[in-house]
């Protein structure tokens, strides 16, 4: 299958990356960064660009999946503007031109709570989303919702890594969706979804992706 992934840089899109290159069902990989990728695989084609000027007619959106990893916070995003434009906006502006050029599979790292009717900002944009990737129809549509996601990352979220020490003591005692989520179950969940999509929607649960 011919893959496109977006949010390869982050943690969860960069373990969904190394996935992708390893997997073998995989035979060409499309990632569109704002910033190249360090990597020379011959199946990687990682075009460069300015996600506010996303090209329409281009080789490489002739994909079979996409899986979007694309996030970010309230806080990286510095309001509340900035993060309808990364994490609703700029996932579906590829979600519609990668399904008006063919692409039947879309698998989408969404979020636990999400919902286009809370009245919580960061669930009511993760729902939304998900409602209107519905809207595309695509033959199958994914939408994996992790809890609080564990891992490295390049950049630390004070209120995240106090979260995730809590939550790692607590741990054994926790219902499964109240559990951490490791970012390379994550990442494989979206991969398979991707390489083994069934028909119709499918969601896969926090409580489906703890270590």
């Amino acid at each position: 299958m011919r893959v496109m992934l977006l949010g390869a840089t982050g943690l969860v899109g960069g373990q969904a990356l190394q996935l992708l290159l390893r997997d073998r069902r995989c035979t060409a990989l499309v990632a569109p960064t704002r910033r190249a990728l360090a990597h020379g695989a011959s199946k990687l084609d990682n075009p460069v660009l300015d996600f506010e000027q996303i090209p329409d007619d281009v080789p490489w959106w002739a994909v079979d999946a996409v899986i979007c990893a694309l996030g970010s916070t309230m806080a990286q995003a510095g309001s509340q503007a900035a993060f309808q434009r990364i994490d609703h906006d700029y996932p579906l502006a590829f979600a519609r031109r990668a399904r008006g050029q063919g692409a039947g599979v879309f698998v989408l790292n969404s979020a636990a709570g999400a919902n286009a009717r809370s009245r919580f900002f960061y669930n009511r944009v993760k729902g939304t989303l998900e409602e209107d990737l519905r809207g595309l129809e695509f033959h199958s549509l994914t939408l994996v919702r992790p809890g609080l996601i564990g891992g490295q990352r390049t950049q630390k979220r004070l209120g995240e890594h106090l979260a995730l020490q809590v939550l790692g003591a607590l741990g054994p005692v926790l219902p499964r969706g109240w559990r951490i989520n490791p970012a390379g179950n994550i990442a494989a969940a979206l991969v398979e979804a991707a390489l083994e999509p069934q028909p119709g929607v499918s969601v896969v649960a926090a409580g489906e992706l703890v270590g």
